[in-house]
Parts: C-alpha cells; sequence; structure tokens
C-alpha cells in the first residue's frame, strides 16, 4: 500500500511545475487524524491549483538523524523545489544531545540547498521534562540554525494551538483533526514566498 502511494505521489510530482518535499515526524505525518485531513495533505490540496504537487515523506516517531540518512533519497527521486523539514521533537523528548539535532538539521538544511531547493525550517517546543535549560536551549535551536543557514522559518508550529484545550489529542502532543486548518494557515506565510521562482 505504500509503495504504491509513493509511485503515485512521485508520478504526480513529475507531471507537476513544482514540488514541495516536506520531511517530517507524527505531527505532519498525520498522526491520529483522518487519512486526507492533515494539515500536509490539505497544504497538497492547496498547491494542486498552482500547478505544484506536495509529497509528504513524514513519518510517526522519526528523528533528526532519521531525516538526515533518508533525504538524500527523497531529493534525488523528486527533485524539490523547496523542502520543509519538520524534525526534532522526537530528539528532545528523548533527550538527545542538543548538538547532535543542531548537526543534523544543518546537515539536511545543506543537501537541501546542494539539490538547487529552498528549506523552510518548521520549529517545534517540547515539555520541560528535562529541565528549562534543555527546554529553552531546545527551542532556540531552531531559530539559530536557521540563521545560521539562512533558511526561511516558522518558530513553532503549534504556535497559538500547543496548550489550548480542546486542540490537541488526548496525549498532549499530537493536534486534532479539527485545527489541521490552522496549521497550514500558520505555515504558508512562510512557505508561499518560497514557491515563487
Amino acid at each position: 500500500m505504500f509503495a504504491a502511494a509513493a509511485l503515485f505521489a512521485t508520478a504526480t510530482a513529475r507531471a507537476m511545475a513544482g514540488t514541495v518535499l516536506v520531511l517530517g515526524d507524527s505531527i505532519s505525518a498525520g498522526y491520529g487524524v483522518p487519512s486526507g485531513s492533515g494539515w500536509v495533505a490539505l497544504l497538497g490540496k492547496s498547491l494542486a491549483a498552482q500547478d505544484t504537487a506536495v509529497v509528504n515523506a513524514s513519518i510517526s516517531g522519526e528523528t533528526t538523524e532519521g531525516g538526515k540518512a533518508r533525504l538524500p533519497a527523497l531529493l534525488s527521486d523528486h527533485k524539490p523545489q523547496v523542502v520543509v523539514i519538520e524534525l526534532g521533537g522526537n530528539d528532545g523528548l528523548r533527550g538527545f544531545p542538543l548538538a547532535v539535532t543542531r548537526a543534523n538539521l544543518e546537515r539536511m538544511i545543506a543537501d537541501a540547498k546542494a539539490s538547487g531547493a529552498k528549506v523552510l525550517l518548521l520549529g517545534m517546543r517540547i515539555p520541560p521534562n528535562y529541565g528549562p535549560k534543555y527546554t529553552e536551549g531546545f527551542h532556540a535551536l531552531y531559530a539559530e540554525v536557521s540563521r545560521a543557514q539562512q533558511t526561511a522559518l516558522v518558530p513553532f508550529l503549534l504556535e497559538g494551538i500547543a496548550g489550548i484545550p480542546g486542540n490537541m489529542q488526548e496525549d498532549g502532543i499530537h493536534p486534532r483533526t479539527e485545527v489541521q486548518p490552522a496549521i497550514l494557515e500558520h505555515v504558508l506565510p512562510s512557505l508561499t514566498p518560497l514557491l515563487r521562482p
């Protein structure tokens, strides 16, 4: 099933004028929401009218290490115009060293740029399980990497959504179906300029 969907996505992307590749974790994979209702699926529907395909290469549980390993093949297969990186949350939840997460994000950005793609980095926040120093350092990491690597940035993907009663699933981590359009609206202002020639 997955292989067939991947082949369809590849064929669709080649028929379009441009491609956006989203490399993320469960939040972009649409964990816990009906198929076709996640924010990346909604993005695909939105951009189809602009002759732009969206390839969702997000996997639940993905880390920056996994994304770094998978990205070169994805760049070769899909030749995206824009790469959206939404990774790091699982690194933070597992207490990975911030230097490792930073290095992996920087490598993904470098690989994407080397392929000719523009990059949008989506920042994340984590619960304060590992103390304020780690938690704040984790969040600041995204702005620091974006500034150093000169990429577009959404500082916190779930700004205005996380922490509000009724917006999140029971686990408190994944957004509900009803707020997926709001996530897309939060991303679009930073993504849209990157789609211009």
